[in-house]
């Protein structure tokens, strides 16, 4: 939009601003029309300062004599140091960027009655449509405007940080010469150790982590007399819009804070444990790259073996169960110069949330706390005895994943008989009715890798408050039935009801029940007894025939070791 303004009285001349419909202008005098006011006037010419404009050059009947535009490149000149006629030096004063001024110089301030070769005659008025694009001074330093700072920030850039940032690259005109943005990855290096334009270096220094600046410099500290050769032109002042997204040093090591540690704490992770954890995993600008809870289970993992990056292989040894920790992990300990090639770019610092859910040794054994034992406690439990006891099972976090209590009955089992996990086993030997204890089964003698589907997860440690309420006495190990009585001479004939000489199947169960039922023998408890009494007749029918003969039946006595039969 096109702005007039009034007529103005300069310092030591006559500065005549030439309103929308004013008369025309006296021709001996200096003759600023601003055609073109920005809003917004950062910065004004002064005498001294550097300037870079687009003009073209007009005599009063519009015949151009001269453009910039022309020639594809801006004029370069100090103002005020007798390097242009002394109608331009005086008409750039005053001048914001972008603005744009129609300049009518007489003679006596252009080239006077010399004119200038063939293209100027002599008693020149001449005309000057300016558009300023640059301004600074030669005594100009680096200026920052930080227009967003995080309310925390715990460190800032210093010399020999490596960093990395998005930035928006502009002329002081607002012409966009670069941007990350546009690239889509950020702009990484080292601050303070000239790797990069001299502005940079300095404009970078004390930033936080998601701190915006603007950063202004002269070409002094960005590209000089020559520019970049393509993009930037020389002399040219640059402003560059900046957001630091990543902040470490080379010699950084992992840092741990917001540290929640359980108590008790008894026992801590060493190298060559295995630990299963939750994380949620995310780059120093708070942008979320990964968290066990999405997948809905922790992230298992030897740690001091190098099965994770460095940095977590060191941040989770020394942690409790239940501990709560943030992890910042430099890339050199994380993921390099490199990244994972999507959600972590190279060069990043990484910041894990972890909480630990339990962790063990592959040397682990079960792990019996008695909390409580009757006082009067002589019958141990063994291999064998059937035993009855209720148990709370959980997870070593305090999750919980079964009760007998819920279901109002005991849970029963025969010792050694491979009916609950190994680790229970343990757990459950030389107790005594009424005693109870607290167990933890490390995975490897409780569900190991696989653990149980939508019950326990694989690789966890279970914890297990158990309280024996029963116990019955098991057999001597390799025997499913004996007598307590002397045995019968005639014990064939006995079972032979029908005295045919064979003893079928059921002559042979109704006897071995009587025998039970009268307490002359004993079957091993635990088990189904008709079970145990066909695997018996088994035994004794050495032909398969489904009867037992005479010669085909012998006590145990008779038999080796391993058979369970009389």
């Amino acid at each position: 939009m096109l702005k007039c303004v009034q007529s103005m009285l300069s310092l030591s001349f006559l500065v005549t601003f030439a309103a929308c419909d004013a008369p025309p202008v006296p021709l001996d005098d200096l003759v600023i029309e601003k055609t073109f006011v920005p809003e917004k006037c950062v910065r004004a010419v002064k005498v001294g300062d550097f300037v870079r404009y687009h003009y073209i050059g007009m005599f009063p009947d519009g015949k151009k004599f001269d453009s910039s535009y022309d020639r594809g490149s801006t004029y370069n000149v100090f103002v005020g140091k007798k390097q242009l006629i002394e109608g331009m030096d005086r008409a750039l004063v005053g001048m914001c960027i972008n603005e744009r001024r129609l300049i009518k110089i007489p003679p006596e301030l252009a080239y006077g009655k010399q004119g200038y070769g063939e293209i100027i005659p002599p008693d020149s008025i001449l005309h000057f449509d300016v558009l300023l694009l640059d301004v600074w001074n030669p005594e100009d330093g680096v200026q920052i405007n930080t227009y967003y700072r995080p309310s925390v920030c715990s460190r800032k850039v210093e010399v020999s940080d490596f960093v990395r940032y998005h930035y928006n690259g502009t002329l002081l005109d607002g012409t966009l010469f670069d941007s990350s943005h546009t690239r889509m990855r950020t702009y990484d290096t080292y601050v303070g150790i000239g790797w990069l334009i001299a502005g940079m270096d300095q404009g970078l220094l004390g930033m936080c982590v998601g701190e915006r600046r603007i950063i202004t410099m002269p070409p002094s500290l960005g590209y000089g007399e020559n520019g970049d050769g393509s993009d930037i032109p020389g002399q040219a002042s640059l402003v560059f819009d900046v957001v630091l997204l990543d902040l470490h040093n080379p010699k950084d090591g992992i840092t741990v804070t917001n540290q929640a540690i359980p108590e008790p704490c008894s026992r801590k992770t060493v190298a060559g444990d295995f630990v299963r954890y939750h994380f949620n995993g995310s780059l120093l600008d708070g942008t979320f790259f990964d968290s066990s809870y999405s997948r809905n289970r922790t992230y298992d993992t030897y740690v001091g073996r190098g099965y994770v990056i460095a940095g977590m292989d060191e941040a989770l040894i020394g942690v409790c169960v239940g501990e709560r920790r943030s992890i910042t992990i430099p890339p050199h300990l994380g993921y390099g110069e490199e990244g994972t090639g999507t959600k972590i770019p190279g060069s990043a610092v990484l910041v894990f949330d972890i909480h630990i859910i339990d962790f063990h040794n592959p040397s682990d054994k079960t792990k019996v706390t008695v909390t409580f034992k009757p006082q009067v406690c002589e019958k141990l439990t063994k291999k064998g005895d059937f035993v009855k006891y209720h148990y709370n099972a959980s997870l070593m976090d305090g999750t919980s994943i079964d009760s007998t209590y819920n279901y109002g009955k005991t849970y029963n089992i025969v010792l050694g008989a491979n009916q609950v996990v190994p680790g229970m086993e343990d757990g459950l030997l030389d107790m005594c009715v009424g005693e109870k204890r607290h167990i933890v089964i490390p995975p490897h003698l409780g569900y190991g890798e696989r653990g149980v589907t939508g019950e326990v997860p694989g690789s966890a440690v279970l914890v297990f408050d158990i309280e024996l309420i029963d116990m019955e006495e098991g057999l001597p190990e390799g025997y499913m039935f004996i007598w307590n009585d002397e045995v019968s001479p005639d014990l064939f004939l006995e079972m032979d009801k029908n005295t045919d000489g064979q003893v079928e199947a059921s002559e042979f169960t109704d006897y071995i029940m009587q025998q039970v039922n009268d307490g002359k023998g004993r079957l091993a408890p635990g088990f189904d007894p008709y079970r145990i009494i066909d695997n018996m007749f088994s035994n004794q029918d050495r032909n398969g025939d489904g009867k037992i003969t005479e010669e085909e039946f012998k006590l145990k006595t008779d038999e080796a070791a391993d058979h369970d039969e009389l």
